[in-house]
């Protein structure tokens, strides 16, 4: 497997692709993502992992589009399952279960 594509993210809020030498938007994020490219996002100024952030951010433009996926209610249940008991069993079930439907959806294994 090859090494992860950096995408560096600096204080203007501007992404910068190291492979491709330009800024790119949430969009083309989202593209990597659909093309199974592997990247990680770091913040330029304090060198900290923030790829987890960065696809938060690509979910709620989906979200916020004609896309969108998940109900008011779910995400109600998603943020009252922070900070609690459940948190890491919820989080595993919900990782496994979008993993066994891309499976069946014929899309093969996500990861």
């Amino acid at each position: 497997m090859s090494e992860s594509r950096t995408i560096k993210k600096y204080p203007n809020r501007r992404l910068y692709d190291t492979v491709e030498s330009r800024y790119i938007t949430l969009a083309d994020i989202r593209r990597l993502v659909l093309e199974r490219i592997d990247f990680v996002v770091i913040d330029k100024k304090t060198q900290s992992d923030i790829t987890r952030t960065i696809l938060l951010q690509v979910i709620a433009e989906q979200e916020h589009g004609a896309e969108s996926l998940m109900s008011r209610d779910f995400l109600s249940q998603v943020i009252r399952s922070y900070g609690g008991p459940t948190r890491g069993v919820i989080g595993n079930y919900l990782e496994q279960s979008l993993r066994q439907f891309s499976n069946q959806d014929g899309r093969g294994p996500q990861g």
